[in-house]
């Protein structure tokens, strides 16, 4: 059974840090692309920022210079470092893990259940 878990949201003022968590877990699995997305009210859920197994990464130009996509593949967990935060940067934050099971070339796609971010100004 796989499990995407999320933390580390919360309430900060507008220019705060704050920094965000997400762990897989799960037997026989080989995570790939990890990502953070997010849906602020009465909006689309959008991406944020994803990570391969090798570094490579990617962000949304709204996030750019001021958030940072990690992860620590022997963990099989991911971080989202965000500094400068902006009430626009109000949202639920999503996890997403696509992974393999070993033995198998089928991939999964897998949310975490999303965490709040809320800034004020």
């Amino acid at each position: 059974q796989v499990q995407v878990v999320e933390s580390g949201g919360g309430v900060v003022q507008a220019g705060d840090s704050l920094r965000l968590s997400c762990a897989a877990s799960g037997s026989d699995i080989n995570v790939g692309i990890m990502g953070w997305y997010r849906q602020p009210p009465g909006k689309p859920r959008e991406l944020v920022a994803t990570i391969n197994d090798d570094g490579y990464t990617v962000y949304a130009s709204s996030v750019k210079g001021r958030f940072t996509i990690s992860r620590d593949n022997a963990k099989m967990t991911m971080y989202l470092q965000m500094n400068s935060l902006k009430p626009e940067d109000t949202s639920v934050y999503y996890c997403n893990v696509e992974l393999t099971f070993q033995g198998s070339s089928l991939q999964y796609s897998y949310w975490g259940q999303g965490t709040q971010v809320t800034v004020s100004s």
